[in-house]
């Protein structure tokens, strides 16, 4: 009788593949480099062909490592998809799930529910990225991820959790010396902050109730790639930030930041809780979905507020 294939080597063989490197695949699978190297070695022994062109620098594929790389790719998502589908199928949801969020929402919004979550399914653990960059779900290997956006990537599953109010916002300080803005045009004469990652990058888009749109293009001393980091200037009273109700919002509260032009709305957005298309969601992503649901739609925060008695 024959031997069965090696597929556990197969399967290191294809993210040697995936990641362009020994060290990057052995880190992913949670593998010693070693052990990565001597499944790849033992896959070349018994297909007799050298499967990779090594060097220093770069890692190529031979031809037949070419020929089997296609082959082992499939394995390796088919195994995958089959562990995933039987984990769905389990009734006590185990394993790990791996969310993306913006920075500042992920760290004041996201991270507090994440105790309770925790405790809820002791069996569930999670990976938390936080960063405003749009990541690739699909190609990064995550099974969900939090998006502020007026229109979230239509080729992934977006369910609206709640709006986001964002206001135009500077310092008391600010006002007293350059004037407070009346319409969105005046704009262009003000230091403005610029935030990296808005739909259109350097255009602010207005709105009013008689259905007026404005876009103007401000500029300023400052721009950033995370909207909290404008607070310490905008406080100062260096310059004009828009920035969205769970940043400022308490700066507000305070006096330490005044609003103005509240008769004009910026593009509406709102936070959308996105996952790629296709096929049945592991249970571990199912409860997780359904939490962040429950603790961040309109109706579920009104309950919270209750709750509290606010």
């Amino acid at each position: 009788m024959s031997k069965l294939p090696d597929f556990e080597a197969l399967a290191i063989f294809a993210k040697v593949v995936e990641l362009q490197s020994f060290a990057a695949a052995a880190t992913e699978l949670t593998l010693s480099k070693a052990t990565v190297s001597k499944a790849v070695s033992r896959l070349e022994e018994r297909l007799g062909a050298r499967l990779f062109n090594r060097t220093s620098r770069r890692l190529a594929l031979t031809d037949a490592g070419r020929t089997l790389a296609i082959k082992a790719t499939q394995l390796l998502a088919d195994g995958e998809a089959l562990e995933n589908e039987a984990l769905a199928q389990s009734s006590s949801p185990r394993g790990l799930v791996r969310l993306a969020a913006p920075m500042t929402y992920g760290t004041g919004t996201i991270a507090p529910l994440l105790p309770e979550f925790l405790a809820r399914y002791p069996d569930v653990s999670i990976d938390l990225n936080l960063s405003d960059a749009t990541v690739d779900l699909i190609g990064e290997g995550y099974d969900a991820a939090i998006r502020i956006a007026s229109l979230p990537d239509s080729s992934l599953i977006a369910r609206r959790l709640c709006g986001v109010k964002r206001h135009v916002v500077a310092a008391p300080s600010y006002f007293a010396r350059y004037g407070r803005p009346t319409h969105p045009s005046e704009l262009a004469d003000h230091k403005c902050f610029g935030y990296t990652y808005l739909t259109t990058p350097g255009v602010w888009h207005f709105t009013n109730d008689a259905g007026d749109l404005v876009s103007v293009r401000p500029s300023g001393p400052l721009h950033v790639n995370n909207g909290e980091a404008v607070m310490p200037a905008l406080i100062a009273g260096l310059g004009i930030g828009g920035l969205p109700d769970f940043i400022v919002g308490e700066a507000i509260a305070r006096g330490e930041l005044e609003t103005v032009l509240d008769d004009w709305s910026q593009t509406l957005s709102g936070v959308y809780l996105v996952t790629p298309p296709g096929g049945p969601r592991p249970a571990r992503v199912e409860v997780l979905l359904d939490f962040l649901a429950e603790k961040l739609s309109d109706g579920g925060k009104r309950a919270r507020k209750g709750e509290r008695g606010d």
